[in-house]
């Protein structure tokens, strides 16, 4: 049995991802991606285990980045990470899969991916004050065998109070850092977090 046995995750066919333009990143082109990789005829679950290793499919990672006036929240990752190919790196984001108990909790008012999103910070962090969201892009990379499996979906999460605490023993040493301070830091982030850093830098250029 594998370690991901009774786990069934939330997919989408790499020819649909090839189909609507593949590209290796950061996109913030949100609407012409997430109606269709979200649309419940397009995607669908599949073993954990199986999905780790197949490329001919993408995970559906949401990974929420929070920002508390002009910091960002970062963390390590301690060494009792579930996955150990980014144990002890920094982050900025807390990412999970959506599984198939977040579609047997949907209803008509949260669908199975909003559910799965609420689920994984709760798991994670401890929140306090008000908070909104908004979707900022999608991340691709297909650089490293974990990326060739996932395809992460960005959710900034604007916090109304920056009294943030771990929900697990893996999420250590939570501060708030500028995007100068985590640019400073760059060398020592998930790649995913690096990809992140990197749009929010590109973003407040634009601004």
């Amino acid at each position: 049995m594998g370690k991901y046995a009774d786990e069934n995750v939330l997919v989408i066919s790499r020819e649909l991802f090839d189909r609507l333009g593949a590209f290796e990143g950061i996109s913030f082109e949100t609407d012409h991606y997430l109606p269709q990789i979200l649309d419940p005829a397009n995607n669908h679950f599949l073993n954990r285990d199986l999905a780790e290793d197949d490329p001919s499919h993408k995970q559906i990672i949401p990974y929420a980045i929070f920002r508390h006036g002009d910091r960002y929240l970062h963390y390590v990752r301690g060494g009792g990470s579930g996955e150990k190919r980014l144990a002890a790196k920094g982050s900025i984001g807390i990412g999970g899969h959506i599984n198939d108990t977040d579609h047997a909790a949907s209803s008509l008012d949260k669908d199975t991916y909003t559910i799965g999103v609420e689920r994984e910070i709760n798991e994670e962090l401890n929140l306090t004050g008000a908070h909104t969201q908004e979707i900022l892009g999608l991340i691709n990379d297909d650089t490293n065998e974990v990326g060739k499996v996932h395809l992460g979906v960005v959710h900034l999460f604007t916090l109304e109070s920056d009294e943030v605490t771990s929900a697990e023993d893996n999420i250590e040493n939570l501060t708030f850092l500028t995007l100068d301070e985590l640019a400073e830091r760059r060398d020592s982030l998930e790649t995913w977090s690096r990809i992140c850093l990197e749009g929010l830098l590109q973003l407040g250029r634009e601004a």
